[in-house]
């Protein structure tokens, strides 16, 4: 088993959180797990970059070569774009439908979900606004995971408990938030598949 996963996003959407559970839930499940991040200004709304691999084998780099990456994960539909070089042939992209406008020439929504469209294996969720239906816009991050959770090889009882480990400091109101989040963007995603 190898997966190679991009995250993308704009500072602050969580992509470093998702990458968290992600490589907690794929140690709980013990495999192997290299990550490398790029943080932009973050601050001022910059792109944040994830590489994570997973496999049952050791793991030499912790960078993904163009066209070998098996899942890119993207809170912001234009960053999703960024990365589709290093998306291979059976490669799956699943993004969220609302934009974060962040800069002034920022492209048409159709002219990038034009573009997403053509992608043979992707997903678009509005995950906004499942996260203001479960009552908290700050979810939308685990939403996003959740609907990555059939391409991932990590089982979902694995996803569950590293939830469980990440958010249990915040209390249980928060913990519980995140698992329905991740359940709701599971059922999305298997849904639309």
């Amino acid at each position: 088993m190898k997966k190679d996963i991009i995250l993308s996003g704009v500072g602050g959407q969580g992509i470093l959180s998702i990458a968290a559970v992600i490589g907690q839930a794929a140690l709980k499940g013990g495999l192997y797990m290299k990550q490398a991040e790029v943080h932009g200004m973050s601050q001022r709304g910059g792109d944040v970059q994830s590489n994570l691999r997973i496999s049952d084998r050791p793991i030499a780099s912790d960078l993904i070569p163009i066209g070998k990456c098996d899942l890119i994960i993207s809170l912001e539909p234009m960053e999703a774009l960024r990365y589709l070089p290093y998306l291979n042939a059976d490669g799956w992209l699943v993004t969220n439908a609302v934009p974060l406008i962040n800069i002034p020439n920022y492209p048409p929504e159709e002219a990038i979900r034009r573009e997403i469209e053509q992608v043979p294996h992707h997903i678009i969720l509005d995950v906004n606004q499942a996260a203001r239906q479960i009552g908290s816009p700050r979810v939308a991050n685990i939403i996003l995971l959740g609907a990555t959770v059939p391409f991932l090889g990590i089982s979902y009882e694995k996803m569950q408990e590293s939830i469980c480990d990440i958010f249990r400091r915040k209390g249980d109101a928060i913990v519980e938030m995140n698992l329905r989040a991740l359940e709701a963007g599971k059922e999305m995603a298997e849904k639309m598949i």
